[in-house]
Protein backbone atom coordinates (compact mmCIF):
# COMPACT_ATOMS: atom_id res chain seq x y z
CA UNK A 1 0.00 0.00 0.00
CA UNK A 2 1.60 3.20 -1.07
CA UNK A 3 0.34 6.74 0.62
CA UNK A 4 0.13 9.43 -2.29
CA UNK A 5 0.23 13.07 -1.58
CA UNK A 6 -1.48 15.83 -3.01
CA UNK A 7 -3.77 13.40 -4.90
CA UNK A 8 -6.57 14.78 -7.26
CA UNK A 9 -9.98 13.41 -6.30
CA UNK A 10 -11.63 14.50 -9.44
CA UNK A 11 -11.98 10.81 -10.69
CA UNK A 12 -12.89 10.06 -7.39
CA UNK A 13 -16.04 11.92 -6.97
CA UNK A 14 -19.27 11.87 -9.04
CA UNK A 15 -19.78 15.42 -9.35
CA UNK A 16 -16.29 15.38 -11.15
CA UNK A 17 -15.27 18.51 -8.79
CA UNK A 18 -11.45 18.63 -8.78
CA UNK A 19 -10.07 19.08 -5.42
CA UNK A 20 -6.91 17.36 -3.32
CA UNK A 21 -6.37 14.96 -1.06
CA UNK A 22 -3.01 16.06 1.44
CA UNK A 23 -2.64 11.91 1.78
CA UNK A 24 -4.11 9.08 -0.30
CA UNK A 25 -4.66 5.41 0.18
CA UNK A 26 -6.79 2.40 -1.56
CA UNK A 27 -7.39 -0.33 0.58
CA UNK A 28 -8.09 -3.72 -0.87
CA UNK A 29 -8.15 -5.47 2.43
CA UNK A 30 -10.09 -5.74 6.08
CA UNK A 31 -6.04 -6.16 6.94
CA UNK A 32 -5.03 -3.57 4.91
CA UNK A 33 -7.51 -1.04 6.40
CA UNK A 34 -6.55 -2.13 9.92
CA UNK A 35 -2.93 -1.86 8.61
CA UNK A 36 -3.32 0.96 7.54
CA UNK A 37 -5.84 2.66 10.80
CA UNK A 38 -2.95 1.30 12.87
CA UNK A 39 0.14 2.93 11.25
CA UNK A 40 -1.62 6.43 11.23
CA UNK A 41 -3.39 6.96 14.36
CA UNK A 42 -2.90 9.98 15.07
CA UNK A 43 -3.26 11.42 11.15
CA UNK A 44 -6.66 12.79 10.24
CA UNK A 45 -8.67 10.77 8.27
CA UNK A 46 -11.44 10.86 5.35
CA UNK A 47 -13.16 7.27 4.38
CA UNK A 48 -13.93 7.39 0.54
CA UNK A 49 -16.31 5.04 -0.92
CA UNK A 50 -17.92 5.70 -4.31
CA UNK A 51 -17.94 9.20 -3.85
CA UNK A 52 -21.82 9.48 -5.25
CA UNK A 53 -23.39 11.30 -2.60
CA UNK A 54 -20.90 14.15 -1.43
CA UNK A 55 -19.81 17.37 -3.17
CA UNK A 56 -16.49 18.27 -2.06
CA UNK A 57 -15.92 22.19 -1.71
CA UNK A 58 -12.37 21.95 -0.64
CA UNK A 59 -9.24 20.27 -0.58
CA UNK A 60 -9.56 17.41 2.09
CA UNK A 61 -6.52 18.43 4.41
CA UNK A 62 -6.47 14.68 5.95
CA UNK A 63 -5.25 11.05 4.99
CA UNK A 64 -8.39 9.99 2.30
CA UNK A 65 -8.48 6.22 2.91
CA UNK A 66 -10.24 4.96 -0.21
CA UNK A 67 -12.55 1.47 0.81
CA UNK A 68 -11.92 -0.50 -2.13
CA UNK A 69 -12.85 -4.02 -0.81
CA UNK A 70 -14.06 -6.32 -3.59
CA UNK A 71 -16.03 -9.86 -3.10
CA UNK A 72 -19.82 -10.77 -3.37
CA UNK A 73 -20.93 -14.57 -2.24
CA UNK A 74 -23.92 -16.56 -0.90
CA UNK A 75 -23.79 -17.13 2.26
CA UNK A 76 -26.59 -19.04 3.13
CA UNK A 77 -30.26 -20.46 1.67
CA UNK A 78 -33.43 -21.62 2.66
CA UNK A 79 -35.96 -22.96 -0.15
CA UNK A 80 -37.40 -19.47 -0.61
CA UNK A 81 -34.60 -17.20 0.43
CA UNK A 82 -31.15 -16.59 -0.30
CA UNK A 83 -28.61 -14.49 2.29
CA UNK A 84 -25.95 -12.97 -0.01
CA UNK A 85 -22.73 -11.01 1.53
CA UNK A 86 -21.27 -8.12 -0.64
CA UNK A 87 -17.69 -6.32 0.19
CA UNK A 88 -18.19 -2.79 1.34
CA UNK A 89 -16.22 -1.54 -2.51
CA UNK A 90 -18.15 -3.18 -4.81
CA UNK A 91 -20.18 -1.24 -7.59
CA UNK A 92 -23.94 -0.99 -6.42
CA UNK A 93 -25.19 -0.94 -9.06
CA UNK A 94 -23.17 -4.11 -10.52
CA UNK A 95 -24.02 -6.29 -7.21
CA UNK A 96 -28.04 -5.45 -7.98
CA UNK A 97 -27.05 -6.65 -11.44
CA UNK A 98 -25.70 -9.55 -10.17
CA UNK A 99 -28.24 -10.34 -8.02
CA UNK A 100 -31.22 -10.61 -10.41
CA UNK A 101 -28.44 -12.71 -12.87
CA UNK A 102 -28.88 -15.43 -10.25
CA UNK A 103 -32.67 -14.72 -9.85
CA UNK A 104 -32.77 -13.46 -6.55
CA UNK A 105 -35.35 -10.58 -6.18
CA UNK A 106 -35.35 -7.95 -3.97
CA UNK A 107 -33.16 -5.04 -5.16
CA UNK A 108 -34.04 -4.36 -8.74
CA UNK A 109 -36.15 -1.33 -8.23
CA UNK A 110 -32.36 0.52 -7.08
CA UNK A 111 -31.12 -0.17 -10.45
CA UNK A 112 -28.55 2.13 -11.39
CA UNK A 113 -28.15 4.24 -7.98
CA UNK A 114 -24.32 5.39 -8.12
CA UNK A 115 -22.05 4.50 -5.54
CA UNK A 116 -20.56 1.45 -3.66
CA UNK A 117 -22.44 -0.88 -1.75
CA UNK A 118 -20.68 0.03 1.51
CA UNK A 119 -21.65 3.56 1.81
CA UNK A 120 -25.80 2.07 0.75
CA UNK A 121 -27.08 1.71 4.60
CA UNK A 122 -25.76 4.95 5.69
CA UNK A 123 -27.92 6.84 3.45
CA UNK A 124 -30.88 3.86 3.65
CA UNK A 125 -30.91 4.89 -0.27
CA UNK A 126 -34.06 3.80 -2.04
CA UNK A 127 -35.87 4.34 -4.85
CA UNK A 128 -39.18 3.46 -6.38
CA UNK A 129 -40.85 2.09 -3.42
CA UNK A 130 -37.95 -0.27 -1.92
CA UNK A 131 -35.53 0.95 0.20
CA UNK A 132 -32.01 -0.40 1.74
CA UNK A 133 -33.84 -1.75 5.00
CA UNK A 134 -36.38 -4.09 3.52
CA UNK A 135 -33.80 -6.40 3.06
CA UNK A 136 -30.87 -5.43 4.87
CA UNK A 137 -29.86 -8.28 7.53
CA UNK A 138 -26.56 -6.96 8.95
CA UNK A 139 -23.24 -4.90 8.27
CA UNK A 140 -19.62 -5.66 9.43
CA UNK A 141 -17.86 -2.23 10.32
CA UNK A 142 -14.37 -1.15 12.05
CA UNK A 143 -14.29 1.09 14.54
CA UNK A 144 -11.55 4.00 13.14
CA UNK A 145 -10.27 4.65 16.60
CA UNK A 146 -9.62 0.59 18.08
CA UNK A 147 -9.93 -1.19 14.90
CA UNK A 148 -12.37 -3.85 16.80
CA UNK A 149 -15.25 -4.89 14.48
CA UNK A 150 -18.45 -4.64 14.93
CA UNK A 151 -21.80 -6.22 13.55
CA UNK A 152 -24.82 -3.92 13.10
CA UNK A 153 -28.48 -5.50 12.81
CA UNK A 154 -30.74 -4.02 11.29
CA UNK A 155 -32.37 -2.63 14.44
CA UNK A 156 -29.13 -1.88 15.37
CA UNK A 157 -29.32 0.88 11.81
CA UNK A 158 -32.05 3.16 13.30
CA UNK A 159 -33.02 3.48 9.60
CA UNK A 160 -35.34 6.37 8.43
CA UNK A 161 -35.35 8.00 5.53
CA UNK A 162 -32.58 8.27 3.90
CA UNK A 163 -31.50 7.99 7.86
CA UNK A 164 -29.17 5.73 10.03
CA UNK A 165 -27.17 5.55 13.10
CA UNK A 166 -23.72 5.94 10.73
CA UNK A 167 -25.17 9.37 9.70
CA UNK A 168 -26.23 10.17 13.64
CA UNK A 169 -24.88 8.26 16.95
CA UNK A 170 -21.83 6.84 15.29
CA UNK A 171 -21.07 9.51 12.78
CA UNK A 172 -17.39 9.12 12.29
CA UNK A 173 -16.88 5.95 13.84
CA UNK A 174 -16.65 3.22 11.97
CA UNK A 175 -16.20 2.02 8.36
CA UNK A 176 -18.40 -0.38 7.03
CA UNK A 177 -16.48 -3.12 5.21
CA UNK A 178 -19.13 -5.44 4.21
CA UNK A 179 -23.27 -5.56 4.00
CA UNK A 180 -25.62 -8.78 4.31
CA UNK A 181 -28.77 -8.99 2.26
CA UNK A 182 -31.76 -11.57 2.40
CA UNK A 183 -33.73 -11.70 -1.11
CA UNK A 184 -35.80 -13.70 -2.14
CA UNK A 185 -35.55 -16.93 -4.41
CA UNK A 186 -39.62 -17.59 -5.05
CA UNK A 187 -42.62 -15.72 -5.05
CA UNK A 188 -40.51 -12.14 -5.50
CA UNK A 189 -42.64 -9.30 -4.25
CA UNK A 190 -42.89 -7.76 -7.33
CA UNK A 191 -43.69 -3.91 -6.93
CA UNK A 192 -44.45 -1.95 -9.76
CA UNK A 193 -46.54 0.49 -7.73
CA UNK A 194 -44.68 3.79 -9.01
CA UNK A 195 -46.48 5.26 -11.94
CA UNK A 196 -43.52 5.97 -14.10
CA UNK A 197 -42.64 2.07 -13.64
CA UNK A 198 -45.91 1.12 -14.84
CA UNK A 199 -45.73 3.14 -17.61
CA UNK A 200 -42.92 2.05 -18.62
CA UNK A 201 -43.68 -1.51 -18.75
CA UNK A 202 -46.87 -0.80 -20.50
CA UNK A 203 -45.11 0.95 -23.32
CA UNK A 204 -42.98 -2.09 -23.61
CA UNK A 205 -46.29 -4.80 -23.69
CA UNK A 206 -45.35 -6.22 -20.05
CA UNK A 207 -47.93 -7.22 -17.87
CA UNK A 208 -46.20 -9.79 -15.80
CA UNK A 209 -42.85 -8.77 -15.44
CA UNK A 210 -39.66 -10.44 -14.38
CA UNK A 211 -37.46 -9.56 -12.13
CA UNK A 212 -34.83 -8.24 -15.27
CA UNK A 213 -37.69 -6.19 -16.54
CA UNK A 214 -38.28 -4.18 -13.47
CA UNK A 215 -34.65 -3.62 -13.92
CA UNK A 216 -34.29 -3.21 -17.25
CA UNK A 217 -37.67 -0.26 -16.89
CA UNK A 218 -36.20 1.62 -13.83
CA UNK A 219 -32.99 1.83 -15.83
CA UNK A 220 -34.72 3.10 -18.93
CA UNK A 221 -36.87 5.39 -16.41
CA UNK A 222 -33.23 6.92 -14.99
CA UNK A 223 -31.54 6.82 -18.02
CA UNK A 224 -34.66 9.46 -19.67
CA UNK A 225 -34.49 11.56 -16.33
CA UNK A 226 -31.09 11.34 -14.96
CA UNK A 227 -27.56 12.26 -16.10
CA UNK A 228 -24.85 9.55 -16.29
CA UNK A 229 -22.22 10.96 -14.00
CA UNK A 230 -19.35 9.91 -16.96
CA UNK A 231 -20.60 12.58 -19.02
CA UNK A 232 -22.38 15.28 -16.72
CA UNK A 233 -20.82 15.66 -13.46
CA UNK A 234 -23.76 15.07 -10.70
CA UNK A 235 -24.48 13.16 -7.49
CA UNK A 236 -28.04 12.00 -8.34
CA UNK A 237 -30.89 13.65 -6.35
CA UNK A 238 -29.27 16.60 -4.79
CA UNK A 239 -32.39 16.79 -2.43
CA UNK A 240 -34.82 15.04 0.24
CA UNK A 241 -38.36 15.30 -0.32
CA UNK A 242 -39.36 16.98 2.43
CA UNK A 243 -41.91 15.54 4.96
CA UNK A 244 -44.75 17.44 6.53
CA UNK A 245 -47.10 17.08 9.13
CA UNK A 246 -50.55 17.19 7.41
CA UNK A 247 -51.80 19.89 9.29
CA UNK A 248 -49.19 22.16 8.13
CA UNK A 249 -49.36 21.00 4.59
CA UNK A 250 -53.36 21.37 4.78
CA UNK A 251 -52.35 24.86 5.13
CA UNK A 252 -49.73 25.47 2.53
CA UNK A 253 -51.97 23.45 -0.15
CA UNK A 254 -54.74 25.71 0.43
CA UNK A 255 -52.66 28.48 -1.28
CA UNK A 256 -51.41 25.58 -3.55
CA UNK A 257 -54.01 23.52 -4.55
CA UNK A 258 -51.71 22.03 -7.72
CA UNK A 259 -48.97 20.84 -5.14
CA UNK A 260 -48.41 17.00 -5.51
CA UNK A 261 -47.53 15.05 -2.72
CA UNK A 262 -47.68 11.28 -0.72
CA UNK A 263 -49.46 10.15 2.21
CA UNK A 264 -46.67 8.57 4.15
CA UNK A 265 -48.39 7.97 7.48
CA UNK A 266 -51.55 8.98 9.01
CA UNK A 267 -50.24 12.44 10.26
CA UNK A 268 -47.60 12.75 7.58
CA UNK A 269 -46.97 13.64 3.80
CA UNK A 270 -44.47 13.86 1.74
CA UNK A 271 -43.83 16.33 -0.86
CA UNK A 272 -41.72 15.97 -3.91
CA UNK A 273 -38.80 18.38 -3.96
CA UNK A 274 -38.40 18.24 -8.03
CA UNK A 275 -41.92 19.88 -7.77
CA UNK A 276 -41.33 22.37 -5.81
CA UNK A 277 -37.91 23.22 -7.44
CA UNK A 278 -39.56 23.37 -11.20
CA UNK A 279 -42.02 25.60 -9.88
CA UNK A 280 -39.57 27.96 -8.67
CA UNK A 281 -37.74 28.30 -11.97
CA UNK A 282 -35.11 26.37 -11.28
CA UNK A 283 -35.34 23.33 -13.77
CA UNK A 284 -32.72 23.76 -16.88
CA UNK A 285 -31.07 26.78 -15.07
CA UNK A 286 -27.20 27.00 -15.56
CA UNK A 287 -25.19 29.96 -13.05
CA UNK A 288 -21.60 29.43 -14.92
CA UNK A 289 -20.63 25.57 -14.81
CA UNK A 290 -22.76 25.04 -12.43
CA UNK A 291 -26.49 24.04 -13.15
CA UNK A 292 -29.95 22.30 -12.46
CA UNK A 293 -30.63 19.16 -14.99
CA UNK A 294 -33.20 19.98 -17.84
CA UNK A 295 -34.94 16.49 -17.34
CA UNK A 296 -34.92 16.29 -13.37
CA UNK A 297 -34.88 19.81 -10.75
CA UNK A 298 -33.56 17.54 -8.09
CA UNK A 299 -30.37 17.19 -9.79
CA UNK A 300 -27.53 19.38 -9.59
CA UNK A 301 -25.01 19.27 -12.41
CA UNK A 302 -21.50 20.67 -13.13
CA UNK A 303 -21.06 21.23 -16.75
CA UNK A 304 -17.52 21.01 -16.45
CA UNK A 305 -15.50 22.81 -14.45
CA UNK A 306 -17.37 24.26 -11.78
CA UNK A 307 -16.04 24.10 -8.05
CA UNK A 308 -17.72 22.60 -5.01
CA UNK A 309 -18.52 25.96 -3.82
CA UNK A 310 -20.59 27.02 -7.06
CA UNK A 311 -22.79 24.19 -6.71
CA UNK A 312 -23.38 24.92 -3.45
CA UNK A 313 -24.31 28.50 -3.85
CA UNK A 314 -26.79 27.37 -6.33
CA UNK A 315 -28.50 24.75 -4.21
CA UNK A 316 -28.59 27.57 -1.12
CA UNK A 317 -30.40 30.06 -3.74
CA UNK A 318 -32.70 26.99 -4.66
CA UNK A 319 -33.60 26.43 -0.73
CA UNK A 320 -34.15 29.86 0.05
CA UNK A 321 -36.21 30.72 -2.78
CA UNK A 322 -38.53 27.49 -2.26
CA UNK A 323 -38.61 28.45 0.99
CA UNK A 324 -40.01 32.20 0.12
CA UNK A 325 -42.48 30.73 -2.08
CA UNK A 326 -43.99 27.75 -0.35
CA UNK A 327 -42.85 28.06 3.34
CA UNK A 328 -41.30 24.70 2.87
CA UNK A 329 -37.61 23.82 3.94
CA UNK A 330 -35.99 21.63 1.51
CA UNK A 331 -32.69 19.66 2.47
CA UNK A 332 -29.67 18.54 1.04
CA UNK A 333 -29.05 14.65 0.72
CA UNK A 334 -25.64 15.37 -0.36
CA UNK A 335 -22.91 15.36 1.47
CA UNK A 336 -21.35 19.22 1.60
CA UNK A 337 -18.01 18.29 2.68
Amino acid sequence: MEIQANFSLRKLNTFGIEAKAKQFVAVHSVQDLETILIENKSQKKFILGGGSNMLLTQDIEALVIHIDLKGKKIIEESEDFVWVESQAGESWHEFVLWTIDQNFGGLENMSLIPGNVGTTPIQNIGAYGTEIKDTFISCEAMTIENQKMKTFTKDECHFGYRESVFKNEVKNQYIITSVIFKLTKTNHKINTSYGDITAELAKNNITNPTLKEVSNAVIAIRQSKLPDPKELGNSGSFFKNPILLKSDFEKIHQQFPEMKYFDISETEVKVPAGWLIEQAGFKGKRFGDAGIHKNQALVLVNYGNATGQEILNVSKDIQETVFNIFGIHIEAEVNVI
